[in-house]
């Protein structure tokens, strides 16, 4: 028999030697090329026939160009909070009219045109993307419930996308405000109801605090000519807001310097003392850990500093004539910026 013969004989029944050869990739591999798990890529085709539909010899099955077309624009949908049900409709409609035309899925128009295709349909239809327990988020946009179900997930991966991506197009203020601030909510709502999810906000604030490192920009010509001071309580460890204050002040060209969770008062004065600030920010998340008995205690300077008390701890504690009150990010920020140009023209 001819080497010919051979591999005539070798070929898969049906196949064509002319044939061009398309990607045939495992699980794994279309798992590490998405940023989701193996778990998550089976449940989207056990759930949303979503699976590979290619086959090598021996009967396993591997995923095709095509899939993974319909795989990345589910991805990119659920990334952007539309519910995982839908998703998957609007992505294998979506590469049939992409294969029809001769035309790849991955590059249609901007995304809403993708997602106005059809109404979501209501959320508590679907299971979470990944896995993990629903979080209900009732006045949440699009955007927080997906990042709801990531977090949730445990999927740090889209969380990192989801707030990232909302920094560059809407900066910090609104992306805390419209995106961070109802998730979190939920989370802190659902430890109340039933004493889980602090892995769940462990895990968002790591993410949201590196996300917002990559975003903050350099302040090489600052605004302010004295520093601005952001500390937490003395016994408060939550210092995600002081991060968030941080990176929309540099928004702002003004610089601060971040002292972080827990602390002490004697550091504090050293901190001011040393520094001479325009502006204390005192963060307090929980009424316990709110003590107004030291700030009284911080050095005198001339001019002197301004000394806010931020975060709902500081709620029932009337703060004086000495010190002012913050209730919102857009309200301390609008306040240091303030105070740092009076002082500095």
């Amino acid at each position: 028999m001819s080497s010919a013969d051979e591999a005539r004989r070798a070929e898969p029944r049906g196949a064509s030697v002319d044939a061009p050869l398309e990607p045939a990739l495992t699980v794994a591999a279309v798992a590490r090329r998405l940023g989701v798990a193996p778990a998550t890529l089976r449940t989207w085709d056990r759930r949303y026939s979503l699976g590979p539909s290619g086959h090598t010899a021996g009967a396993h099955r591997r995923y095709t160009a095509t899939d993974l077309d319909r795989l990345t624009l589910m991805r990119r949908l659920t990334l952007d909070g539309v519910p995982p049900a839908d998703a998957a409709r609007i992505a294998l409609a979506e590469v049939r009219a992409a294969a029809d035309n001769g035309t790849s899925a991955t590059s249609t128009p901007p995304l809403a045109s993708v997602t106005a295709l059809e109404p979501p349909s209501s959320p508590s239809r679907a299971s979470p993307a990944g896995g993990g327990r629903i979080l209900a988020l009732p006045h949440g946009s699009a955007a927080s419930r997906g990042l709801a179900r990531a977090a949730m997930a445990l999927d740090a991966y889209a969380c990192s996308t989801i707030v990232g991506r909302a920094l560059e197009e809407h900066g910090v203020v609104d992306t805390w405000q419209g995106l961070l601030v109802p998730v979190l909510a939920g989370v802190g709502e659902r430890w109340a109801e039933t004493g889980e999810g602090v892995e769940v906000e462990h895990l968002l604030s790591e993410v949201v605090m590196a996300a917002l490192r990559r975003h903050q920009p350099e302040v090489p010509a600052p605004v302010n000519g004295r520093p601005v001071l952001l500390a937490c309580a003395p016994e408060e460890q939550h210092s995600l807001p002081l991060h968030v204050l941080a990176a929309a002040l540099a928004e702002r060209r003004c610089s601060a310097r971040l002292l972080g969770p827990q602390v002490p008062q004697d550091a504090l004065v050293e901190a001011v003392r040393r520094s001479g600030p325009a502006v204390v920010f005192v963060w307090a998340q929980l009424p316990a850990t709110a003590d107004r008995a030291g700030i009284p205690g911080l050095p005198a300077q001339r001019p002197p500093a301004t000394v806010l008390l931020g975060g709902p701890g500081w709620r029932d504690v009337h703060p004086g004539r000495s010190l002012e009150q913050v209730t919102s990010l857009p309200g301390a920020v609008s306040h240091v910026i303030g105070a740092v140009t009076a002082c500095h023209p």
